[in-house]
């Protein structure tokens, strides 16, 4: 009232907030109207006017849309008159004008990490440049998946429509990935650790912490199974299964005291297990249609070697090593051959290894809200609503940090697959620490790997390069029987050479695991015949994946062949019991960069014609071999501390 009555303040109204948060939700006297799209124009004037509503815009984007004001003195009468013509046949839409806070993505002065800033007085200038990578990608349309000991999908970093896809908790097969305090509560006990994870990842940046890649999806899968479970493998499966592009692991076999280096820990190796190897080639393989999924490993905090872990080390896996806010090795961070990168995160002092004082306390991110996360809501420890945390750390902290810029590569560049991902991080590193880091002639070094990640110098690198390519593709919906092989065909008319091919099949069948899926090249092309797939994938009910050089080598020798003449896909069932549907067959053939002709013509357009399946059908000798055989090794899950 004492508002309404100072003469400069033409309104003031209430502040409603928004059901179950804080935030103050303010309302104005105008309101938005939209008309059905047949109504006349003039009756809608006229509704407008009987109403006392003056016509502020005329919304061109819309038919029959406007921006309209009540009298000043409404209030929130608005929303009765709101009610009244929505109330009407002819009105499609219509709301007050309701303004909520607009918050901008924005990188806390915190995150030393993603850009230089200064920290009581102090410069930090230790980053892997996110914040410049942001200029070009945010991480939109990607979804990272981060499997941990669950995930507080009711924070505020995590909200927004889409945000969250495929929730799952893999231990409890159901969809409440939230956390569970199984090893009790507090900073030390609480299973905190998977929400910090996925805000260095993804968080929105709209409260306080942005995530590498803030405009990711995030997928949070809860783990609390044993090292090897089969429930391991379960939760890497549905993570391919429903559109990870990204799978990232701040967890594997417990370290030894990074500090005490008699610790016997350090020389226990810990194989990775065959359930879980193969949970690895199926997203790998099969993940973002046959592209595969980027899975990478926390390297792990024991000072020791991360070729002793299975995990970390695994072939298909990018292993993330810590180097700290001087740009130096986290004095905890383990070390080795499989290391591939490094990645900004916290640090001790420890005088005996003359590792100095950090100047940070840590990498700031995401925290369970309340007094249940690592920050029981002190000031100090981050904010004092326990909200955020200033002191995660570990390569735990660095392997979510390495998976946002795998997610910033796959926005500006959906084609590649998780190989050429591999290649690009290793491309995009800064070579930090040069006088300890002992890099060999291949630029590798044990402590760093490739060096510290360049999120910019990553995402530029992806940037598509200009590509002269045909695709020939044909839906059949033919049938694949139980015993029997046959055949479809593509005619390709162009003869120009090729440079590389990729197979694209979609097909569902009650068993992969009979099925052998080959190409035959043209004849006379001189290419041999490159077989696809051979009875892999045991009890897998499809195969919807891309075939490239480098999942089927052979096909590499393809290129400087012509690719005029008849491709054939023969499919070959040589098992009993089962059967399936081919849905479609295509080829990609890429061309070296279009030479332009004398004059400024172009060369003539690839030409292509698809021809009906060609019918062929054998019947083979039935074998039976390895069909729902299963091996489940177990382990001991490293459970996480303040560094892990």
């Amino acid at each position: 009232m004492a508002l309404r009555a100072v003469p400069d303040v033409r309104f003031a109204g209430g502040v409603l907030v928004e059901p179950g948060s804080p935030e103050p939700v303010l309302y104005t006297e105008n309101l938005f109207v939209k008309f059905i799209d047949t109504a006349d124009p003039d009756n809608c004037l006229e509704v407008l006017r009987e109403a006392g509503l003056s016509i502020k815009q005329t919304v061109e984007y819309a038919t029959n849309a406007y921006f309209v004001s009540a009298p000043e003195g409404t209030g929130q009468k608005v929303f009765e008159i709101a009610q009244k013509l929505l109330a009407r046949d002819d009105v499609e839409y219509c709301h007050p004008e309701i303004i909520r806070r607009r918050a901008s993505k924005a990188i806390a002065p915190q995150q030393w990490h993603l850009a230089k800033t200064t920290l009581a007085g102090v410069a930090i200038d230790a980053h892997a440049n996110v914040a410049a990578a942001h200029e070009i990608s945010q991480g939109e349309g990607i979804t990272i998946a981060v499997i941990d000991d669950g995930v507080d999908i009711d924070h505020v970093e995590f909200a927004g429509p889409g945000k969250q896809v495929a929730p799952r908790d893999a231990t409890d097969l159901t969809d409440d990935p939230r956390p569970q305090d199984t090893f009790g509560t507090g900073p030390e006990n609480g299973d905190n650790h998977g929400t910090a994870c996925a805000g260095v990842a993804c968080a929105n940046g709209a409260a306080g912490a942005s995530g590498v890649a803030p405009k990711a999806r995030l997928m949070p899968i809860r783990l609390a199974s044993g090292l090897g479970s089969q429930r391991e493998g379960d939760a890497f499966k549905w993570a391919a299964d429903h559109g990870a592009d990204v799978i990232s692991c701040s967890w594997g076999p417990p370290d030894g005291d990074w500090w005490d280096l008699s610790d016997a820990r350090h020389n226990h190796k810990v194989p990775l297990p065959a359930n879980t190897r193969l949970a690895l080639d199926y997203v790998t393989t099969q993940g973002r249609g046959g592209k595969g999924c980027v899975v990478l490993f926390a390297a792990g905090n024991g000072n020791e070697s991360v070729d002793n872990d299975g995990y970390a080390s695994a072939e298909k896996v990018i292993a993330v090593a810590a180097c700290n806010d001087r740009g130096k090795r986290s004095v905890y961070s383990d070390f080795g051959k499989a290391v591939w990168c490094a990645f900004p995160s916290n640090d001790f002092g420890h005088a005996p290894f003359s590792q100095q004082q950090p100047l940070t306390t840590g990498i700031w991110t995401t925290d369970r809200q309340g007094s249940a996360g690592y920050n029981t809501g002190k000031l100090a420890d981050g904010d004092a609503a326990g909200t955020f945390t200033n002191s995660f750390g570990g390569t735990s902290s660095a392997c979510p940090g390495a998976a946002g810029v795998a997610a910033l590569v796959f926005s500006v560049n959906p084609a590649l697959n998780w190989r050429d991902v591999k290649d690009l991080l290793r491309r995009a590193c800064d070579r930090i620490d040069p006088g300890d880091g002992a890099y060999d002639p291949q630029g590798h070094s044990d402590k760093y790997g490739h060096g510290r990640l360049n999120a910019r110098t990553a995402v530029e690198l992806a940037r598509p390069a200009p590509r002269s390519e045909l695709v020939v593709s044909r839906r059949f919906d033919a049938p694949i029987p139980d015993l029997q092989t046959v055949s479809f065909a593509l005619d390709v008319l162009d003869a120009t050479p090729v440079a590389s091919l990729t197979v694209s099949i979609d097909l569902t069948h009650s068993f992969i695991g009979d099925l052998v899926l080959t190409l035959k090249a043209p004849a006379g092309s001189g290419m041999a015949d490159v077989v696809l797939h051979k009875r892999q994938g045991g009890s897998a009910k499809s195969i919807r994946r891309a075939f490239d050089a480098a999942s089927a080598p052979n096909l590499a020798r393809a290129a400087g062949k012509s690719c005029r003449g008849t491709w054939t896909l023969t499919i070959a069932d040589a098992a009993a019991q089962d059967a399936g549907t081919l849905i479609s067959f295509g080829l990609t053939f890429a061309f070296p960069p279009p030479v332009r002709a004398v004059g400024g013509q172009g060369a003539v357009g690839p030409a292509v014609k698809a021809v009906k399946p060609a019918g062929t059908v054998k019947a083979v000798k039935p074998v039976r071999t390895g069909k729902g055989a299963k091996g489940q090794p177990r382990g001991t899950r490293r459970r996480v501390a303040e560094t892990a």
